[in-house]
């Protein structure tokens, strides 16, 4: 088996790809991941090494993506506006053989100490990138084509980065099956049909966005509408214009529609599926968009771990809050705090079993233990309670993960960032609501010797070292952290 021939026997004149307007059909996708495989091996990239994507949704990135995991390479996606440090850290951890970068990561990749990539040979650049000694990926798409490769089913495919179910972020590894199972599991429900047009702008270094949308779509012989950055107005024009059917979001961009008054009752009247997942959407924005434009917006619940998607509401009386029943193959229990399962109606931990399951985290067998039961169940740190009809519905997180518009973030990460600024000698950070990213980023901190530190300062300092989302977007100064007697932070009194 491989992952990547889920392109395969698509009719060539079909529509894969709409990307900055310019159309791809599937013969020519074919074609090019072809050219791009026999590119990437003429370079010496063999199976079990490390290509980096840091690119945005692009054609380039989908064809790069298809190449790699079709020669039994790994594909690493990351985020190509990450600052250098970012960036340094998790390159470090995989050691790529490769980089593909497009111009929006030029500035991060020049600080990165090329040092710490002893295994770095390449480096690919797209749209005219300036990087010295780069090598052009319109000339790698003329190369003579290879074949897929077969692969074994636990083969991993993917390095995808994630806060993960406890502690800072770490690569989560996932297999040609773990990924293929959860794009069979969402088809069996959803029923995606190559007359389908998917609205992509979910980003692809993001699991949802990698196999809820590429992934999806391509094996169903959809097209997808690849969108580099959100604006609402921008998108409700293309959904219309493009004849988009299925919009995945998440929801930070349904609450942006449900505050255009502008838009017309039937801007979604070409919609026949509105999806929502990576965080929860407020029951008010989902009545909201149901009673103004007749949009119903299912929610779905999942993890990178899970390849992402655990259960959806699709297919299920639409009931705003409800995250919906398992997907065919996939188990799912409440437990309890001694690991027994719990009462109809009670709250536990959701724990999840299938095929989509990932392996565990790289090199990191620590924190592999801590997510994996020995019997292969993924403690998920999430809070849930289902009613009498198998419905499942999310009431709280057991792990202190903020989410911001659907991008995990821990605390301990940013924390770690903020203390190493000269003037702080104590910072705790939580996660509090916000109307259009569900929520966001809040630091208190406690400076050294009564020194005044500005907050704007602050910030720049944090946005210099992590991805936007991840950074305070206020910081309140404090005389002490509340603590509990054996000296943990108590967060939810910041709360």
């Amino acid at each position: 088996m491989n992952l990547a021939s889920l392109i395969d026997g698509h009719p060539d004149d079909a529509l894969a790809l709409i990307s900055r307007g310019r159309p791809t059909t599937y013969g020519v996708l074919r074609q090019q991941v072809a050219s791009m495989r026999g590119a990437l091996r003429a370079e010496g990239v063999v199976p079990g090494d490390r290509v980096a994507l840091l690119c945005g949704n692009s054609r380039y990135f989908v064809v790069s993506y298809l190449a790699i995991i079709g020669i039994g390479a790994i594909a690493v996606p990351l985020n190509p506006t990450s600052p250098t440090p970012e960036l340094e850290r998790e390159l470090a951890v995989v050691d790529p053989k490769v980089a593909v970068i497009e111009p929006a990561a030029e500035s991060a990749w020049a600080g990165i100490d090329k040092a710490k990539l002893p295994s770095l040979k390449l480096v690919v650049t797209t749209d005219g990138s300036s990087i010295s000694n780069g090598k052009s990926i319109d000339a790698m798409l003329n190369a003579s084509p290879v074949d897929v490769v077969d692969v074994r089913p636990d083969t991993p495919a993917v390095y995808m980065f994630t806060s993960g179910t406890a502690g800072s972020p770490k690569a989560a590894v996932l297999t040609h099956c773990n990924l293929a199972t959860n794009i069979e599991q969402v088809d069996e429900v959803e029923s995606i049909t190559k007359s389908d047009v998917f609205y992509g702008v979910l980003p692809l270094f993001h699991i949802f966005g990698l196999n809820v949308v590429v992934g999806c779509a391509l094996s169903m012989g959809a097209c997808v509408v690849l969108v580099q950055r959100f604006d609402p107005a921008t998108a409700a024009e293309t959904i219309v214009e493009r004849g988009v059917t299925v919009v995945p979001g998440v929801p930070s961009m349904w609450a942006a529609f449900a505050q255009m008054p502008e838009l017309p009752a039937d801007a979604f009247a070409g919609v026949r599926m509105a999806l929502s997942g990576a965080a929860k959407l407020p029951e008010a924005i989902a009545d909201h968009l149901h009673r103004r434009f007749g949009l119903k917006v299912y929610e779905g619940y999942g993890l990178t771990e899970a390849a992402p998607v655990v259960t959806t509401s699709v297919g299920d009386d639409w009931i705003p809050g409800s995250i919906g029943q398992p997907l065919p193959g996939i188990n799912v229990r409440l437990v309890d705090e001694d690991g027994d399962d719990v009462l109809v109606g009670d709250t536990g931990e959701v724990w999840v079993n299938g095929l989509n399951v990932f392996v565990g985290y790289l090199n990191d067998a620590e924190a592999t233990n801590r997510a994996l039961t020995p019997d292969g169940w993924l403690r998920t740190g999430d809070i849930g309670v289902v009613d009498e009809n198998g419905r499942l519905f999310l009431v709280d997180r057991a792990k202190d993960l903020i989410i911001v518009s659907g991008f995990n973030v821990f605390p301990a990460e940013v924390e770690s960032v903020i203390s190493q600024h000269p003037h702080v000698k104590e910072v705790a950070v939580v996660g509090t609501p916000h109307p259009h990213t569900g929520e966001t980023v809040r630091a208190y901190v406690v400076t050294r010797d009564a020194v005044h530190l500005d907050e704007d300062a602050l910030v720049d300092f944090c946005r210099s070292r992590l991805a936007r989302y991840k950074c305070p977007t206020k910081v309140l100064l404090v005389d002490q952290i509340p603590k509990n007697v054996s000296g943990k932070v108590l967060r939810h009194s910041l709360k």
